[in-house]
């Protein structure tokens, strides 16, 4: 038996976030179970292509290189994981929309440099930080099989987040920024409010890191 203290691993996490998953969401996901995992499938692909698409971006930063190279490998492993769960289920591969979530952080990314791409590694520490939030939240909502894997990333995914905070601050002192903690301060304090507003205000469209289901708003 796992010895992990879930509910003490979980307390930076939360803390991070603005609000904790409504209840309205965690009812709708126990009764979308395919929706919700080939969406994380999704999800998992996409954040090993947005850590790729920066290692390639910005080559110049070395540190931001080795980092996102590990992630890459678990998100893939991760990505791999819930597809062979999806295989054991009988679920089919399905094409899902993108929901609102990605792109409503995005759209604070700010328009020059190092300040995007500060932007962009606040933001990962906030996607992060959700999946593993919901992780944690559904665990106790799902079948054993579901339930065990949730609380096997969230050992990982708890680990994220902190992992990309600590690259923007890698980022901010390298380009030597007046104050890089107070930037990145702000910009936490910023993007909180902005991902708080994503999940709890009402979403017409049900999805791994949706907001409330409009018909339960």
């Amino acid at each position: 038996m796992s010895n992990i203290n879930y509910d003490e691993l979980m307390q930076p996490v939360i803390a991070f976030l603005g609000c904790e998953t409504p209840k309205a969401w965690l009812d709708v996901a126990v009764e979308n179970l395919e929706i919700l995992m080939q969406d994380h499938a999704n999800c998992e692909k996409k954040a090993a292509s947005t850590a790729m698409n920066l290692m390639f971006r910005y080559s110049y930063f070395v540190d931001l290189q080795v980092k996102l190279a590990q992630l890459v490998r678990e998100e893939m492993l991760h990505y791999e994981q819930v597809l062979e769960l999806m295989n054991k289920r009988g679920q089919a591969w399905q094409n899902l929309s993108a929901g609102r979530y990605a792109g409503g952080l995005r759209k604070e990314i700010r328009t020059f440099e190092p300040e995007a791409l500060i932007d962009v590694l606040v933001i990962g520490a906030f996607v992060e930080a959700r999946s593993c939030e919901r992780f944690y939240a559904l665990a106790s909502r799902v079948d054993d099989e579901l339930a065990r894997y949730y609380r096997y990333l969230l050992k990982s995914e708890s680990r994220h987040f902190e992992d990309y905070l600590a690259l923007a601050m890698d980022v901010a002192t390298t380009a030597k920024l007046k104050n890089p903690q107070e930037d990145i301060q702000s910009r936490i304090d910023h993007i909180r409010n902005v991902e708080k507003q994503l999940i709890l205000t009402p979403d017409d469209t049900f999805r791994f890191h949706s907001g409330v289901p409009a018909q339960a708003a």
